[in-house]
């Protein structure tokens, strides 16, 4: 049986028993669930969610809260989230320290301790700050703490529009290999249109990207005190069940429900298989430094073969960046059909260009007869 449309009928909202079944979670909490539309953090909503996380003792939860700009306007005598940079990371130094606190405090009541982690897109997308963010939150869990997430605002400068920490959820989710990824919004759930107009209807359950088609998702959150909206929800998501984790999309009152496999909110089921988890941070998360423009014949091995990048098949650099650095990789028409952590300084590469790794280690040494971007930092973005 179909909609109408080609597609399958949605199926009636019931229990989720693999959902209820989930021992590691992530759990991604916003600014507007947790503060006042004034700045500051609201403590009862802080204890009502840690009320319904706290009881689920069996289960190892990892939480991504924002609220750390949100926290600090109202100690600094900021009426409203700055928009410049200087200030917002100024809130994110006030706010955190409150944030973290308040779950502390709110946590303990339950004999349980928090720690804290703070990440930035560098910390996941090279390959030792990725090795040490896992091994960080691994070991948190297996000493009975709960991590508390939150991206480093107070240093990061692109990264901190980083879509109010749903992304940011969706790849702690694959990094510590969670069963489950649960997005706690403002809204119950997503509509099938604006949901103060009457008439809208609650998707139960999302199969595909096809269950979406002509679906009004909107755009910013309606509290004023956060970054994010239901379009980076959604694109979480996305994320999230394209790497295999299944995603609940509800509001914070129904975060117990959620945890224990109710019908609420927006289930969306997998739609992919768990890829190599530091690989999407580098197609996700990561801020290209420059481009590599490469011929015909290094666009095919890259996109075709999931070959590396050799020096003979760069035609042209774009922009500044040193080795370590993530640099798109682009065809002729300078669409980008990769992303890279390159292994050598936008200087030194010019030279390189059109030569074998042969003829370079002969010239000037064996430290040139590497990939200039190895095929385990390469990510294709496109087929």
């Amino acid at each position: 049986m179909d909609d109408g449309h080609g597609r399958p009928a949605p199926r009636p909202p019931g229990p989720r028993p693999d959902v209820a079944a989930a021992h590691r979670i992530v759990v991604k909490v916003g600014s507007s669930s947790l503060t006042t539309s004034a700045g500051g953090l609201d403590a009862d909503r802080v204890d009502a969610l840690v009320d319904s996380l706290a009881k689920y003792e069996a289960k190892e939860i990892v939480l991504v809260s924002s609220g750390a700009i949100a926290a600090g306007l109202a100690p600094l005598g900021l009426a409203r989230r700055p928009r410049d940079l200087a200030r917002q990371q100024a809130a994110a130094s006030v706010g955190q320290g409150l944030l973290v606190a308040r779950y502390a405090a709110s946590f303990a009541r339950y004999g349980r301790r928090v720690g804290q982690v703070l990440l930035t897109s560098d910390d996941t997308s090279r390959r030792a700050h990725y090795r040490n963010a896992y091994r960080t939150l691994e070991q948190l869990l297996a000493m009975g703490a709960l991590p508390v997430v939150n991206e480093n605002d107070t240093v990061a400068t692109d990264e901190i529009r980083f879509g109010d920490n749903d992304r940011l959820a969706a790849l702690v989710a694959h990094l510590v290999r969670a069963d489950l990824l649960v997005l706690l919004s403002d809204v119950d759930g997503l509509y099938d249109g604006n949901p103060a107009t009457p008439g809208t209807t609650r998707i139960a359950e999302v199969t595909g990207p096809a269950d979406l088609a002509g679906v009004d998702i909107g755009s910013a959150g309606r509290s004023g005190v956060g970054t994010g909206g239901m379009v980076t929800k959604v694109e979480a998501a996305r994320i999230a069940a394209a790497a295999g984790v299944p995603v609940v999309l509800t509001s914070a009152p129904y975060a117990g429900e959620a945890l224990a496999g109710g019908a609420t909110g927006t289930y969306f089921h997998p739609t992919g298989r768990r890829a190599r988890g530091r690989l999407l941070w580098l197609a996700h998360a990561s801020v290209p430094r420059g481009a590599l423009v490469l011929d015909d014949g290094a666009v095919r091995a890259v996109v075709e073969r999931r070959s590396s990048l050799l020096p003979a098949g760069i035609a042209r650099v774009e922009g500044e960046f040193t080795a370590g650095d993530p640099v798109e990789l682009r065809d002729g028409a300078g669409r980008a059909v990769a992303r890279g952590l390159v292994n050598f300084d936008a200087a030194e590469i010019p030279r390189l260009i059109g030569r074998s790794t042969r003829d370079l280690a002969r010239e000037l040494g064996p430290a040139y007869e590497r990939e200039v971007v190895h095929r385990d930092d390469l990510v294709v973005l496109r087929p």
